[in-house]
């Protein structure tokens, strides 16, 4: 699991926000997880891997 985390800013349409923001409660998640899931799954369907505990000035991406 990550320790550190960063902001990630997006802009959507307030009636998807609201629809998306009303389907995670139902399911008992949060927005932040959602998303910190789909970024994880789309990493790995593009074959991209990353560490979770490189230095901060030093990161490590692969894309093979």
């Amino acid at each position: 699991m990550e320790k550190k985390t960063a902001r990630l800013t997006l802009l959507i349409d307030p009636h998807k926000k609201e629809a998306f923001e009303t389907l995670c409660r139902q399911q008992d998640v949060t927005p932040s997880q959602v998303v910190r899931q789909l970024i994880r799954d789309y990493l790995q369907q593009h074959n991209v891997e990353y560490d979770t505990q490189t230095q901060k000035d030093n990161p490590i991406i692969r894309n093979p």
